[in-house]
């Protein structure tokens, strides 16, 4: 499966004038399954972790 769906943080603001997002109230969950064996899941977890760590290490520095 090389197709790939875009993230939330590159579809840039699209958010009405109005203020409120209605287009979130009527749109239907969708059932999705994720392969938690697949390599691609695998780093995409590790990269996401090491992300995390660096970011609560910062927070933390911060602190102190």
């Amino acid at each position: 499966m090389s197709e790939r769906q875009g993230s939330g943080a590159s579809t840039g603001n699209s958010k009405p004038s109005g203020g409120q997002d209605a287009s979130k109230k009527d749109v239907p969950a969708e059932d999705f399954d994720i392969d938690m064996g697949a390599p691609e899941t695998e780093k995409a977890a590790v990269a996401i972790q090491s992300q995390f760590r660096k970011y609560q290490k910062k927070k933390n520095d911060v602190k102190s």
